[in-house]
């Protein structure tokens, strides 16, 4: 008898294609081996900074919806981890926060918030590609990381076992949501799973090649 194939499982295998494609993305190849030039390490935190924002009202929103404490306590913490990875992170990489997010960075938040009217199962799992996504790609760039690079302290907040934990947890919540959902929403939440790991994608991938809106309409 073999053992039942999770939600989650399920959905990474839908959405591997698509994190093999990241991994030899050229920003984090070149964010790997410390060589991403400064600016466009700049670029991706200042959106990175605007779509936190976006993110934790996201999770709190969530938070709100749900009926099991644990789970509600989980998202609030995630919130809260958000706010702090930001302030740390970005005041240590940021001289100025942009001013417009990106059209990756806006497709990005407008696609996560859309989701306020759907499910809470299908929100829930709109936001689980940022979690796992991120663990996974922070696993892989500390493997190939030098101690000198110079992007060490990103790298190690998303390699760091605290982020490891907050990832399995996020993962067991979409899990358990799933096993009491419809085959109809458990599709939903798999879709929606995958449609975010490809902006996870564009999203570095803009910023290397610095995707943006012309100037005349800015």
């Amino acid at each position: 008898m073999t053992d039942k194939v999770s939600w989650a499982e399920q959905s990474w295998a839908l959405a591997d294609h698509i994190y093999r494609a990241i991994l030899n993305l050229p920003f984090v190849c070149h964010l790997a081996d410390g060589t991403l030039d400064q600016d466009i390490f700049e670029r991706y935190i200042g959106q990175d900074s605007l779509y936190l924002g976006k993110y934790c009202k996201v999770l709190s929103h969530i938070a709100s919806r749900l009926d099991d404490r644990d789970m509600t306590d989980a998202f609030l913490q995630f919130a809260l981890d958000g706010v702090a990875v930001e302030r740390a992170l970005h005041s240590s990489f940021l001289t100025s926060r942009p001013e417009n997010m990106s059209p990756a960075c806006l497709m990005y938040t407008s696609l996560l918030t859309a989701q306020s009217q759907a499910p809470v199962e299908v929100e829930a799992a709109a936001v689980l590609p940022c979690f796992w996504v991120y663990q996974r790609v922070g696993k892989h760039i500390a493997s190939h990381s030098m101690p000198s690079n110079p992007y060490s302290s990103w790298i190690a907040t998303y390699s760091d076992p605290t982020f490891d934990k907050s990832t399995a947890i996020a993962i067991d919540i979409c899990n358990r949501l799933a096993e009491n959902a419809s085959p109809d929403i458990r599709r939903q939440m798999s879709d929606i799973f995958v449609e975010c790991t490809r902006m996870e994608w564009l999203f570095w991938h803009s910023a290397y090649i610095n995707l943006n809106w012309p100037e005349e309409i800015r």
